[in-house]
């Protein structure tokens, strides 16, 4: 049996993915990935994810840049979630500009924008 044959995929052949920063801990980001994904990821040791709304790999940094060295891949104690520990390039994981995609906080029974925007996304974006 696989590795890739232990881990119970969802209806859709997927099992949602995080990536958390390998120095600091912090949680940059959450996706999918399908076996495709994982495996090439593992092969590569750069972060490939599923698109579901593009329904095509996604190779995290093709448009921006911004890809992920994956320096190390867990499975979590239910087998239903994969942690990638990554080396984020340029400082940001998120679509937005910002390091991490969990910039908001609830304060109050509201949510905050609390961290900032590293760079423009139309400066990140070009299409």
């Amino acid at each position: 049996m696989s590795w890739l044959d232990e881990i119970p995929w969802n209806k859709d052949g997927l099992i949602t993915a995080i990536a958390q920063d390998a120095s600091s801990g912090k949680i940059l980001m959450v996706a999918w990935m399908n076996r495709e994904a994982l495996k090439e990821t593992v092969e590569s040791e750069q972060a490939v994810y599923w698109s579901r709304s593009r329904k095509k790999l996604w190779r995290k940094g093709e448009e921006s840049g911004h890809v992920q060295k994956v320096t190390e891949v867990r499975l979590d104690c239910d087998a239903d979630a994969v942690l990638l520990k990554v080396e984020q390039a340029g400082g940001i994981a998120c679509h937005t500009g910002r390091e991490s995609c969990f910039f908001r906080k609830l304060e109050d029974g509201r949510w905050v924008t609390t961290d900032p925007v590293l760079k423009d996304p139309s400066l990140i974006y070009k299409k």
